[in-house]
């Protein structure tokens, strides 16, 4: 029986969930998925300038499972660049940090420094 599959910390989920090219339509594009934690990893290493090992934490898994994660992630982003796709970010097995969570950001999360306490509430607080 394998393990059971450890929850990813997410600060936020995105304020956009489909990206892609202009010059096509819609119908013409394949939609390459991208999970909510591969999203999250993006954001803390390339955005937020964290190391694998500063994400891991951030995220609750493991270094290894991080790099794993962002390597998935960049190779989705690299092939929705090269080749015209669509990215659309859903699904994953996360769950929202919360502001009483130690490592949450401890003011760096957008969440937090934006004020959203609640993904539904967002749009109230732009």
């Amino acid at each position: 029986m394998p393990r059971p599959r450890k929850r990813r910390r997410v600060c936020f989920m995105p304020e956009n969930n489909l990206f892609g090219p202009l010059n096509q339509q819609d119908s013409d594009r394949e939609n390459i998925v991208m999970s909510v934690e591969e999203y999250e990893s993006l954001r803390l290493i390339e955005l937020e300038g964290m190391n694998q090992e500063e994400c891991a934490e951030r995220m609750n898994v493991a270094r290894s499972t991080a790099q794993r994660i962002y390597n998935e992630a960049k190779r989705k982003l690299v092939d929705a660049l090269v080749n015209g796709k669509n990215i659309k970010i859903e699904g994953g097995d996360y769950k929202l940090c919360d502001e009483s969570e130690a490592g949450c950001g401890r003011g760096r999360c957008r969440k937090h420094r934006f004020g959203w306490n609640n993904p539904e509430d967002e749009s109230e607080t732009k």
